[in-house]
């Protein structure tokens, strides 16, 4: 694999949101990874075999989509979609969680076929790479008549998440938490449907069950679509700390109370960004850029800081090792700018003047995906690769 060079980086943005920018101009990628973060004197001590000039642009991390609800392989019955992940790429979208495979067609409800399911599913999307995505896939969706030892069965066999609890027959917080403890207790990261019931044979969620269960995720605290009121988010972030995750097929008042309330309590770092799609609102391959671009022009909280939400925030919750521009991690990295027109001089003012920024380079694990993004706007300025 080659050793490439990003030089003339205009501005790095870590997903770190305690420390959003950095202040280096280079970086160089060696064997998938982020080997070295420096100024233009780091290279001296490597061979390299590629350079991208990023002309004065921003650097960023690959955008990590917290809730997708796929099937298997990149089509989605929901909306009768083919290549919405691959779309998603060219969006900065470079990892996609699962919150559950509901839309399953004939989607199996017993015990043995839930468990079969997503163990299948997780591994195929394993061996799905097409455009570099990473999907993790096989979120089980939890039935009744589940036991311990199935847990146990879908860990060994690589099953770590489990969908929104609610979308299948578990429903009630005295049955689904000894779920949610099995599956705790065999490293699985656990998403709780929150608010108005979505789509039939979902169910209506309040803070009470959630605080009852003690998901790792509130999914769509502002809802899927329907949200709970103002009161309910409160007593989330007041006697709770799990991770609040706001989707952009939800409700945008109270996306925007959410992230002011945690502002006011400097806890920005439980928020976490999802699509929430494909789902009855369609499939909005910019959704995690349009819904940064929401918060950073809706409030005060700077863009650097949204961005961490989308990508560093969300790694933490859910122990990647992408989502920050950091030595050692993935190198999972978008060059983004102000597009053609925007009243922004960078990509971070632009989305503060709430536009979207124009995506002009995508990398995954160190190899280049997009050289341009089909469904952004043009960037004011070109990058160049020798």
């Amino acid at each position: 694999m080659a050793i490439i060079a990003l030089v003339n980086i205009g501005m790095i943005v870590t997903g770190d949101i305690k420390q959003p920018l950095s202040k280096a101009t280079t970086m160089v990628v060696q064997d998938g990874k982020i080997a070295k973060i420096g100024n233009a004197d780091i290279l001296a001590g490597y061979k390299i075999e590629k350079t991208i000039d990023v002309v004065g642009m921003t650097v960023t991390p690959g955008l990590i989509d917290s809730h997708v609800h796929p099937v298997i392989g990149d089509y989605t019955p929901r909306q009768k979609t083919q290549d919405y992940l691959d779309s998603a790429v060219h969006g900065g979208v470079t990892t996609f969680i699962s919150a559950g495979e509901p839309h399953f067609p004939g989607r199996p409800k017993d015990p043995a076929g839930t468990k079969a399911l997503a163990i299948l599913v997780h591994k195929s999307f394993k061996n799905l790479r097409s455009s570099g995505l990473k999907v993790h896939g096989g979120a089980v969706i939890l039935e009744k008549g589940l036991v311990e030892a199935d847990f146990a069965e879908m860990a060994k066999e690589g099953v770590w998440l489990v969908g929104e609890v609610g979308l299948g027959s578990v429903k009630k917080p005295e049955d689904a938490a000894p779920m949610v403890n099995w599956a705790k207790k065999y490293g699985m990261k656990i998403a709780m449907h929150t608010g108005g019931t979505s789509i039939p044979g979902s169910s209506t969620v309040t803070a009470d069950d959630v605080i009852a269960v003690q998901p790792t995720v509130v999914s769509h605290v502002n809802g899927g679509p329907t949200a709970i009121s103002p009161e309910e988010v409160e007593k989330l972030i007041n006697t709770t700390d799990l991770a609040l995750e706001i989707v952009q097929c939800g409700n945008p008042k109270i996306a925007a109370l959410t992230v002011r309330k945690l502002a006011e309590k400097d806890a920005l770092d439980r928020v976490i960004f999802g699509n929430d799609s494909p789902s009855g609102t369609g499939i909005i391959p910019l959704g995690i850029l349009r819904t940064i671009s929401f918060i950073a022009s809706m409030s005060d909280v700077p863009a650097e800081k949204v961005i961490a939400m989308a990508t560093g925030n969300t790694a933490r919750v859910f122990g990647l090792e992408t989502g920050l521009i950091a030595e050692g991690k993935e190198a999972d990295l978008v060059i983004m700018d102000a597009p053609m027109g925007s009243i922004g001089s960078n990509a971070l003012e632009a989305l503060e003047a709430g536009d979207l920024p124009a995506v002009a380079l995508v990398m995954v694990d160190g190899i280049i995906k997009v050289t341009k993004s089909r469904n952004t706007p043009p960037s004011e300025r070109n990058y160049s690769v020798k």
